[in-house]
């Protein structure tokens, strides 16, 4: 059986570079970068030679890096931390309705301590009004939240004109840019951000590494506390094998971004191209043109997504019904439902997501397979050929489509 992974927004595979680059520091290279000896010495420069690489792929200064154990607990810093460095500013967050949940529940477990947060909602394409969002600041806001890049859509926020907005009104602006690292140019100069957060198993290093940008002068109280690693910022020993492998992926992804990012489009856009010309009754889930490279969502009218991905997943096709940190849940995606998606066609939506390793004969395997899977479940659906379509207001909505 063919094994085609399109999952590539849940995790990708560690890049072979990146694991005989990690290797010597499970072994021979064993010691402890805090010690002062030799051992720890030869370790602390390979710590600080990738603290340099993940700075200049998004232009900032090494002294702005500090290494966390994944995107979540970045967020989580960045939230968590400047609120309380900022306690005596205000208690107003804003951010907005599609966040990935790393935020969102932040924010949720702030509300219920007597903070104030403002969900900011998106249009159909999933895009922000900026003019809104200008609006929702108040002289009680403390810190702007919104995401560079969706990871079910793949919608890429403006981030440099949010950047602007914030810088004027003041307020501290963090991005969640999990998705956007490694997949399109980050320049967090550009962009006026205060904190961003990386995530390592987003771009070929392995999972539990992360790392989080804080601009120079940004007060920020540590979620950790314990040693004296990362400068007071983040304690606890460092993950250097781990590290390692991030800073060499950051590297790579520097040197091949521009000539991948046009690769995988091509494939995306001929799958896409492929599954609407072949299924009908099949709708585009974001911005048709502002989104990342990789990332197809569709919905098919009438079929269950979950029943689509288990077909598929016989056919050895891995793909994804949205976010992997939801997978568990029953409910609509919350972003699809923010798009003010109808609620069947959410739950048919199936999300791929590309990665450097797919090829045209994949892509052009899976256009063969899954119109005749999207038909076979549409023939079991009891809505498909209900004879109450006229009658019934969301078969209207699947059959427009």
């Amino acid at each position: 059986m063919n094994h085609i992974y399109l999952d590539n927004n849940a995790t990708t595979p560690v890049r072979p570079e990146v694991l005989s680059a990690m290797l010597p520091y499970f072994s021979e290279q064993f010691g402890n970068p805090s010690s002062v000896h030799w051992a720890g010495r030869q370790v602390s420069g390979a710590l600080e030679k990738a603290r340099a690489q993940v700075a200049t792929l998004i232009n900032a200064s090494p002294a702005e890096i500090v290494f966390v154990s994944c995107g979540s607990e970045g967020d989580n810093m960045a939230i968590l931390g400047t609120l309380d460095a900022l306690s005596d500013k205000g208690k107003h967050i804003i951010t907005t309705a599609v966040e990935h949940p790393a935020v969102l529940n932040t924010c949720e477990y702030l509300e219920k301590r007597g903070y104030s947060v403002t969900y900011l909602p998106v249009d159909a394409d999933g895009m922000l009004d900026l003019v809104e969002l200008e609006a929702a600041i108040t002289p009680e806001t403390v810190l702007l939240s919104v995401m560079w890049a969706n990871n079910e859509t793949g919608t890429l926020f403006p981030i440099a004109e949010i950047g602007a907005i914030a810088k004027k009104h003041q307020v501290r602006f963090h991005c969640d840019a999990v998705q956007a690292v490694g997949k399109v140019p980050v320049d967090v100069q550009a962009a006026n951000v205060d904190l961003l957060v990386i995530s390592g198993h987003k771009l070929g290093a392995p999972k539990g590494i992360g790392a989080i940008y804080i601009r120079r002068g940004t007060k920020l109280t540590p979620l950790l506390h314990g040693g004296h690693q990362e400068r007071n910022r983040r304690a606890g020993t460092h993950n250097v094998p781990s590290i390692v492998g991030l800073g060499l992926a950051c590297e790579l992804a520097g040197q091949e971004m521009a000539e991948k990012s046009v690769q995988i489009k091509a494939l995306r856009d001929h799958l896409e191209a492929g599954l609407f010309a072949a299924v009908p009754q099949i709708k585009l889930n974001g911005h048709p043109t502002e989104r990342l490279p990789n990332t197809l969502n569709v919905s098919f009218a009438w079929i269950e997504g979950e029943s689509l991905l288990m077909s598929l997943d016989m056919k050895g096709i891995a793909a994804s019904s949205g976010s992997a940190c939801t997978s568990g849940s029953l409910e609509p995606s919350h972003v699809l439902g923010a798009m003010c998606v109808e609620v069947t066609l959410a739950h048919s939506s199936t999300r791929f997501s590309l990665g450097a390793n797919n090829t045209v004969e994949e892509i052009d395997y899976v256009i063969e397979i899954l119109p005749p899977i999207v038909q076979r479940l549409r023939d079991m659906s009891p809505l498909y050929n209900c004879g109450k379509v006229d009658a019934c207001e969301s078969c209207d909505t699947l059959k427009r489509l």
